[in-house]
Order: structure tokens, then sequence, then C-alpha cells
């Protein structure tokens, strides 16, 4: 026997033209006010970053660019003198400057090691260790980069220092007169490379650790059944996949070198002996603050700015050629 339920009929909502009012209909109903702040939000949330950027980055930079086109001493009793480019012209004739570009030059090959070569043996060395041993590693190579530039600039003062310095004792064993690091030209920079160098293994051992964990282990063990030894299977599988983040370092070392340098320059050598060890930052620094010219102080930061500029597009081409992906 069949029974019949007989269900009440839903009033269906109409419009004044008859229609049925659907979702979107209804969700273009919205006030204007909602959808607006569904819209803001997400510019809301960057609205700090990019106001912090356009203070500290973008604002100062549009101001150097102005004083490059002007002769001012910093004072503010002194006004300033609109001399157009006659400050790049006297920038680029400078010898100080081709120098300085050198010496840059030189700190980032001397930094090379301590940033890709060493952090790459220590990471494949380390990573087949137990979880333990490999922190205990990895965190002791890590400590110099937590201690300030002041720090490790007194401590090594004390170490190469000529009257019972650590490292000068050898030399006096050996009958050896002791080197004067940081009084001498090429010791000083060999010096000062060295001590940023071991500032900067730890972070550059990190970085790289970082990548050899994000490899997938089973292109290694892929290799391995095919008969791969180890040495072929780190030549082949594994330093191709670590690309990316050894061309990363590159960049990072190419870029920021002379900024790395610059608080142990000043620490160490204030720019010497007889300029051995000034780079370009120390060089913007002297001009601005020594010499209180802030005008081709300015002319030379907006150059530089557009070399590194260059320099970072090229490098990136760079990495995107030299780069291996798994993907």
């Amino acid at each position: 026997m069949t029974t019949l339920v007989l269900v009440p009929a839903v009033p269906v909502p109409v419009a004044d033209d008859g229609a049925v009012h659907d979702s979107t209909a209804l969700a273009r109903r919205r006030p204007m006010a909602t959808r607006v702040a569904a819209y803001a939000i997400p510019y809301l949330l960057l609205a700090p970053a990019a106001l912090t950027l356009a203070i500290w980055t973008y604002r100062p930079l549009a101001s150097t660019i102005g004083l490059s086109f002007h002769d001012w001493n910093l004072l503010p009793t002194t006004p300033k003198e609109w001399v157009g480019t006659r400050n790049y012209a006297e920038i680029l004739r400078l010898p100080e400057l081709r120098r300085s570009l050198g010496i840059t030059g030189w700190m980032m090959l001397g930094l090379v090691p301590f940033t890709l070569v060493i952090p790459t043996v220590v990471a494949l060395v380390t990573h087949r260790m137990g979880t333990r041993s490999r922190n205990l590693y990895r965190a002791a190579l890590f400590v110099p980069v937590l201690i300030t530039p002041v720090v490790a600039a007194a401590v090594w003062r004390w170490l190469l220092s000529t009257s019972g310095g650590v490292y000068q004792q050898p030399l006096e064993w050996l009958g050896r007169d002791p080197v004067n690091w940081f009084r001498d030209a090429r010791p000083a920079l060999v010096a000062v490379v060295l001590v940023a160098g071991w500032k900067m293994l730890g972070f550059a051992t990190l970085m790289v650790s970082a990548g050899v964990s994000s490899i997938d282990p089973s292109y290694q063990e892929a290799a391995s059944i095919d008969g791969a030894s180890d040495r072929r299977i780190r030549w082949r599988v594994t330093l191709p996949l670590l690309s990316p983040t050894l061309t990363f370092m590159g960049l990072m070392t190419v870029l920021l070198t002379a900024q790395w340098l610059f608080p142990l320059i000043q620490l160490l050598t204030q720019g010497g002996p007889a300029g051995a060890t000034t780079n370009v930052y120390y060089l913007l620094y002297t001009m601005g603050f020594t010499s209180f010219d802030a005008g081709r102080s300015s002319a030379a930061g907006v150059l530089f700015f557009a070399a590194f500029g260059i320099l970072a597009v090229g490098c990136l081409k760079l990495m995107d050629k030299l780069s291996f992906y798994d993907d």
C-alpha cells in the first residue's frame, strides 16, 4: 500500500521583475563596504612592510640621488650648492676608486673558500654522521656568526698581536720575526679576509647543509643500486642537485662581501695601511664622514648602486643557467 506524503511548497523569492534570486545575485547585493573590505585586507597586511621599505630604503635612495648633484659638507649652516654632474666626473677620475674596486675583488675571491668550498665539504661529510654529532659540528661552526664584530675584532687582535700573540709563537720557535698582521699591507688584507671568513663559515655551512638535506635520497639510492660509487654519486648526483644553493651563496658573496667586511675593516685596520684594506663601502664612509664631502660620497654611492644592480642581474641570469632542479 503506497502512502502519499504532501510536502508544503516553499516560497521562492521573486524579484520585482519576476526573476529568481540565485546566490550570485545575492552576493552582488552585498553592501559596498563589505566588498571593499574583502579586497583591502591583503593590501592592509602588506602595508607595514611596504611603508617600512619606503621609509628606510627608497626615501634615503632618493635623497642620495638628489644630494649627488650638490656640493655640501654636512653642516646645517652651510647651504647646498648645485654642481650638476661634476661629482660623478670627479669620482670616475679618482685613483682611489679603481684601487678600492680591485681590493673588493680580491676580498670576494678570498671569501669564496669560506662561503662555497669549505661549507660544501663540511656539509657532505657531516651529512653521513648521526643526528647528534652532525648538530654538534654545525653548532660549533655557527658560534662565530653569533659573535659581534667588536668582540671578534678584539679577540683576533689579541691572537695576532706581535707581542705575545698565540699565532705569533710558532714563528718565534722557528726563529722568524713576528708578522704585523694589521700594519703591513699584504698581511692586513689577508687578516681581514680570514677573520671575515671565520665569521661567515658557520652561516654558509648551515645554508649548504640545508641544501644537502633537501635533496631527495631516492636519487642517491637509485644511483647506488645501479652500481655507482660514493664518489661518483657525489659528483654526478649530489653536487648538481646542490647547484641552486651553491649559486645562491656565490651571489651572496659577490654582492655582500663589501658590506660584510666593513665593520671588521673599521675595527681592525681603518682602511689601512696606506689604503690596503679600503674597499668600496669603506671608501664611501671616508668620503662622507672623514672628508665631509657628502656630494662626492653620494655620487659614488649612486654609481656603486647601479653597478651592483647590473652585477646582480647578471648573477641571477647566470644562476638560472648553472642551477639544476630535480623538478
